[in-house]
């Protein structure tokens, strides 16, 4: 499969939310006890669906998020792409990930592939950024 960039640069085709990757019930459950575990964050298995990802949205999955509604607005297809990359909107969401993987140095090959590598935005950003030009 070809990598599905969200405006964030989060991989939506590896995000266990994904809708070709969110199967059943034991999948919700999994991600509802991962989403707890590793952001503190309380999602009931039941109040998870299937994502299409912000680029396929005419609006966020994540009504919390600052930058889709910022690299909408310039008419970008994510923030490599912004001249201001790297601003504090980019900078929060890339570093809460970071800061919760660094918390949990125990964290299983699977539970990093799974909840983290998905997440982990600052490496693909930077290079489509410098591929501009930037």
């Amino acid at each position: 499969m070809e990598p599905i960039l969200a405006k964030c640069g989060y991989r939506c085709d590896l995000c266990p939310a994904f809708e070709t990757n969110l199967k059943g019930e034991q999948d919700k459950k999994r991600l509802s006890k991962a989403m707890a575990k590793y952001f503190n964050c309380r999602v009931r298995p039941e109040e998870i669906h299937p994502c299409k990802g912000c680029q396929a949205a005419p609006e966020t999955p994540d009504k919390d998020c600052q930058v889709y509604p910022c690299v909408v607005k310039r008419g970008l297809p994510n923030c490599g792409a912004c001249p201001q990359f790297g601003c504090d909107k980019l900078k929060t969401r890339m570093d809460v990930v970071e800061e919760c993987l660094a918390k949990h140095s125990d964290v299983s090959n699977e539970d990093y592939r799974l909840y983290f590598r998905p997440y982990l935005s600052r490496a693909a950003l930077t290079q489509i950024h410098v591929s501009r030009g930037g």
